[in-house]
């Protein structure tokens, strides 16, 4: 993400974030023993308002879709939050995984390795969702809340299906595989008062909590542009061995195609086990009845349109999400971009999805009429671009906010790099190679200033800068989880959604529909406008959930059923 920083200058930005964000919180732990509250440690239960939890029954829950992203989650659940009770998938290989795991650096650690390795005759193992969902099996299981993470095309069905089975939802995201799908979960949920919570973890990260909190300072400046991208490379031959030839299908598909070896290596494009074809060619109507045209269309599903929305919807909408985030979540102005199958095709991993994607957002700066703050001042435009490819992996991904003071930069959702601007006729006032500290102006407001000194706030506060690869408090999976349980437990029925001046009565999860709506709307729109090769402007009216109004009504790129 940070192209040319040597590994002294990142150590110097991490310390220079550590310094900052540390400075501010002990500002504001000092305005709590001002005003006589008690000072607690900083914790990601504390921060995100759930450090309560004492004497509360785990959730009980199930897990639906057991496949990678479906095991990323059971690794970072809290079994004092959530109890796994059962599971569901129609695909043996998963159902197997879901239990044993993986090894590290995998963050899919498996049931048994919180539950024992017995846990496979207690927790209860369905195929399809819907044998989970009678009513007598809710019952006999005390289920009270389920975690959906299937395909994108099923997740607005499931979803509804679990919240008119009368249980709480937290779904992976990207939401829906369009605008209408998700202002039909928006709406399921507000009738049946029950919790809907999509999982954009970014919305529980320390990490960016603490990132959020120096951009808010004003320390950066004007903030004028976001850099964000996600590149990988998956163009080397896969070169399998025997062996895996052996346990991998290759023959032809229920729906007239057939079923390959990858010639690339490509998380996207995998092998399809023999153990996940062989019940649909002896049952093809079995496949159909959950939701798929093919065996292909099953184990690959983020490569067609019908089944996945490409790589806005499974990596850009992180990115979009955090963008969005740090500029206070207003709504974008317009989008436009390229975005195409550049490398890829017929016996080379062939997809109907996009394998490289370039789009620029425009977004409302504070004095902007539409950023909400009363400002008149239409030229304020903050320039988010991402971009996201299949054929370099150079740079790690990550966000850039660049300010007219400052530059931070997130780099893989573990660290954090701050950089003062230079001051012209100041010698060492900013760059890359000096360090910085907060001091204020006369207005009050923090202000970065070059320090060759150190205080030592920051270590006594931030702890994710230089984190481990996957850190829990760092990806925000696990608070996620533990928020949505909390939720749960504190939820009252007869109050539901209620809102009042225009704030939501109860307490509700960070990332509930109507956030996660937008967060849809950004990356799905941006698919039109590579689609149509136009710049498409935002309507308001897109993300109001009880409007009927939607981008693909005008714009759409065809979302077959």
């Amino acid at each position: 993400m940070a192209l040319d920083l040597t590994a002294e200058q990142k150590e110097l930005g991490r310390r220079n974030f550590e310094a900052v964000a540390g400075e501010l919180t002990r500002r504001d732990l000092m305005k709590s023993l001002a005003a006589g509250a008690a000072v607690v440690p900083l914790s990601a239960a504390v921060y995100f308002g759930y450090d309560s939890w004492k004497g509360n029954k785990a959730v009980k829950t199930a897990l639906i879709g057991c496949g990678d992203e479906g095991g990323v989650l059971i690794g970072d659940h809290n079994p004092e939050f959530l109890e796994i009770v059962a599971v569901a998938d129609i695909r043996p290989s998963n159902l197997k995984r879901i239990f044993e795991g993986e090894k590290p650096p995998s963050p899919r650690k498996g049931l048994n390795s919180y539950y024992g390795k017995d846990c496979i005759k207690s927790i209860r193992q369905f195929g399809h969702y819907e044998e989970l969902l009678d009513p007598g099996v809710i019952q006999s299981l005390g289920l009270e809340a389920v975690i959906i993470a299937l395909p994108l095309h099923l997740h607005d069905v499931a979803t509804i299906r679990c919240l008119d089975a009368g249980l709480h939802v937290l779904c992976e995201k990207l939401m829906a595989r369009d605008i209408t799908r998700c202002k039909k979960m928006v709406k399921k949920a507000y009738d049946s008062k029950l919790l809907l919570s999509i999982g954009h973890q970014r919305h529980y990260s320390m990490l960016y909590a603490h990132a959020l909190e120096v951009v808010n300072s004003g320390v950066l400046g004007d903030i004028k542009h976001i850099r964000a991208l996600w590149h990988r490379n998956n163009s080397w031959p896969l070169n399998p061995t025997e062996a895996q030839k052996q346990a991998w299908y290759i023959g032809p598909d229920i729906d007239g195609g057939h079923c390959d070896i990858p010639y690339y290596r490509d998380g996207w494009c995998k092998p399809i086990p023999k153990e996940d074809a062989e019940p649909f060619l002896n049952d093809r109507d079995l496949l159909k009845k959950a939701g798929f045209k093919s065996i292909n269309e099953l184990v690959r599903w983020r490569l067609y349109d019908r089944t996945g929305g490409g790589l806005m919807a499974e990596l850009g909408s992180h990115q979009l999400d955090a963008a969005s985030i740090f500029l206070g979540k207003v709504k974008p102005l317009a989008v436009q971009g390229v975005g195409g199958k550049f490398f890829y095709g017929p016996g080379r991993n062939d997809r109907e999805s996009d394998d490289a994607v370039f789009v620029t957002f425009e977004f409302p700066g504070p004095q902007h009429p539409k950023a909400g703050k009363g400002g008149t001042d239409t030229s304020d435009i903050v320039v988010v671009t991402y971009s996201s490819m299949n054929t370099n992996s150079f740079e790690s991904y990550g966000e850039c906010l660049m300010g007219s003071r400052g530059t931070l930069i997130v780099e893989e959702e573990r660290d954090v790099y701050l950089f003062k601007e230079n001051e012209p006729g100041k010698a060492k006032s900013g760059g890359k190679e000096t360090s910085v500290a907060i001091t204020s102006l006369k207005d009050g407001k923090p202000a970065l200033e070059a320090s060759s000194t150190w205080g030592g706030a920051g270590s006594a506060v931030i702890k994710q800068a230089n984190a481990p690869r996957w850190d829990t408090n760092v990806r925000g999976y696990r608070s996620e989880m533990e928020h949505f349980a909390y939720c749960i437990r504190k939820w009252d029925k007869s109050l539901g959604w209620e809102k009042k001046d225009g704030k939501f009565i109860q307490e509700v999860p960070r990332c509930h529909g109507e956030v996660a709506m937008a967060d849809a709307i950004l990356a799905l729109t941006a698919n039109m406008a590579m689609d149509k090769k136009q710049r498409i402007e935002f309507e308001p009216a897109w993300f109001e959930a009880d409007k009927p109004d939607v981008p693909e009504t005008r714009y759409g790129k065809g979302q077959p059923v």
